[in-house]
């Protein structure tokens, strides 16, 4: 007879989901004894390491990842993870091990006493079988729910006397069926919901498109809202908080990042008479800077796949749906109605780039950056060495290949980051939509494992490495050749502006100093090295990048430059 355990693997088999993320404990041994050959385990040295390499794996390779944890302690570890998954919207399926049944009731050790409560509200669903025989039933279940669109991690609580439990001849088949099933998801809007929006386009004096991370989440739209720009004529911005690239930064119509505060924003779309968003949530504010969501005499529609997202936003009109397919059909509409390029949409440099954040970008090996940065001039070094941000960023651009994946976590130099780097391909960038800190070392490692075939950058602040430190010895135990910019400031940078703009001056724990983070990657067996050049810096990531021996770490000294609004 059939057990339990070779239907759960039916399950995974049949869905793709062979790679498993995990830290194995006691009650997660009856589901990994006899590891079967195809499939392959990714060892995390921390549960929170676990979930983020998965998390990167996922937005990687847009499947569904699969995370083993233990019992109640490794949840609760992962949480943070957890958490970034979801806002990252991130297809993930959680399993952890139970008590046996048998001790439940009393509470034994090592008993997750409420499993469906625990993950909440970082999961989508939380579950426990009732019985053993309904594993695989449950697991199916899990995998569609995590990939209905708004996609985001699920939860699974498997008993460990459940897997060695056999099937009868009915439970089998059961289970057999439910591997095999399939739910595809495709929402179209009603024809006449988008002529509407097609028409309040080519009405407008001077619209405004802003892009999401959904737009490079959701399969085809990247292609689709370039066209829609084009076609229509429409100044393009990125939604605050991005954790993704969904706009090509080289594109003359693209204008830069909205800051993520409601006064500031509203400044930016200030002159246009409807601002149409498509895959982003309206808007994602912090800190709160109190003022009119919308500039005067502007409207506003939202094109999202989630209806809670259209549910609470402040403000404007939604379409639920799709967002590829609807796209492709306002571009035709328009393209129907003889919308051409015009207003400010159609305005950009002479050479025919368009100036974002400020400065005009001259393109150069398929990464545009400014001309005057990645050089070691007076104004790029300081007396002790140290590069500024820009100046190391544009560094580190100069020496990535131009297929490179980046993954982000230094959030007080963001702006310099897309600045130096212009990406202008999709799945080519990963910053957490969380905010929680401990998702980029991680997810580099599971990027690189789901995407050998391009080279992965993890540009990392030094306070945000050692969130999830342990990655590195994943990274160097499986040969994983990620390379990690580690940008050392002694400080969480970010925290130091967030204290300027709420007036918190004094407050404690924001300076981070005595930090060798070579010298710990060098003990969990990466090689490390200390660039204080931009030269020598865009030498070592280059080098790094051409490899494939295993990880590399870079720690540069940089200043410290606050953004602004």
């Amino acid at each position: 007879m059939r057990t339990v355990r070779e239907a759960v693997l039916d399950v995974l088999r049949t869905r793709g989901m062979t790679t498993v993320f995990g830290n194995p404990g006691s009650t997660e041994l009856p589901m990994l004894k006899d590891f079967p050959d195809d499939f392959r385990y990714v060892l995390g040295l921390q549960e929170a390491v676990v979930a983020g390499m998965a998390d990167g794996f996922a937005m990687a390779t847009g499947t569904t990842a699969l995370v083993n944890l233990h019992t109640a302690p490794g949840t609760g570890n992962a949480m943070g993870a957890i958490l970034n998954a979801r806002a990252n919207r991130t297809p993930m399926v959680v399993t952890a091990g139970q008590q046996v049944r048998p001790m439940l009731t009393m509470e034994a050790l090592l008993t997750n006493p409420q499993p469906t409560l625990l993950p909440q509200p970082a999961v989508k669903w939380a579950y426990e079988p009732p019985r053993p025989a309904d594993a695989a039933t449950a697991l199916a279940r899990a995998v569609q729910i995590a990939e209905t669109p708004p996609q985001g991690p699920v939860f699974l609580s498997l008993p460990m006397d459940d897997l060695d439990a056999p099937l009868d001849e009915d439970e089998d088949r059961a289970a057999r069926t439910t591997a095999a099933r399939r739910v595809r998801h495709a929402t179209r809007p009603a024809p006449d919901a988008v002529r509407d929006l097609a028409d309040r386009i080519a009405r407008a004096a001077d619209p405004v498109l802003v892009v999401g991370n959904d737009v490079d989440a959701a399969p085809g739209a990247w292609d689709a809202v370039v066209a829609l720009a084009e076609r229509a004529g429409l100044p393009v911005w990125s939604a605050p908080t991005e954790g993704r690239v969904s706009f090509p930064k080289t594109h003359p119509r693209y204008r830069g990042t909205l800051p993520p505060a409601i006064a500031p924003l509203a400044r930016c779309l200030a002159g246009h008479d409807l601002v149409l968003v498509v895959g982003a949530p309206v808007f994602c504010y912090y800190p709160y800077l109190p003022g009119d969501y919308l500039p005067e005499g502007a409207a506003l529609v939202l094109l999202t796949r989630d209806a809670d997202e259209a549910a609470r936003a402040p403000v404007g009109d939604a379409l639920v749906a799709d967002l590829a397919p609807t796209v492709r059909e306002l571009v035709r509409e328009l393209g129907e109605r003889g919308r051409q390029a015009g207003g400010r949409g159609a305005e950009a440099g002479d050479d025919g780039v368009a100036e974002a954040g400020g400065r005009t970008a001259e393109a150069r090996d398929g990464v545009a950056a400014p001309a005057n940065a990645g050089t070691d001039t007076p104004e790029a070094v300081t007396d002790d060495g140290a590069l500024t941000p820009l100046a190391a960023l544009t560094a580190v651009a100069q020496g990535a290949p131009a297929d490179t994946l980046w993954v982000n976590e230094s959030p007080s130099n963001l702006p310099q980051f897309h600045e130096a780097t212009r990406i202008s391909r999709p799945h080519s960038f990963f910053f957490t939509a969380g905010g929680g800190l401990g998702y980029g070392a991680a997810a580099a490692v599971g990027a690189q494992l789901g995407r050998p075939d391009r080279p992965v950058v993890a540009v990392i602040g030094d306070g945000s490495m050692h969130y999830a430190v342990q990655a590195l010895w994943t990274a160097a135990a499986y040969k994983i050749p990620v390379t990690y910019v580690v940008l050392s400031n002694q400080r969480y940078a970010i925290l130091h502006w967030f204290a300027q703009v709420e007036r918190a001056a004094g407050a404690p724990g924001l300076d981070i100093p005595g930090l060798d983070i070579a010298s710990v990657a060098t003990g969990y067996g990466v090689r490390a090295h200390r660039a204080t050049g931009a030269g020598e810096l865009a030498k070592l990531v280059r080098e790094s990048a051409a490899q494939q021996d295993g990880p590399v770490l870079i720690d540069v000294p940089v200043t410290t430059e606050l953004p602004s609004l």
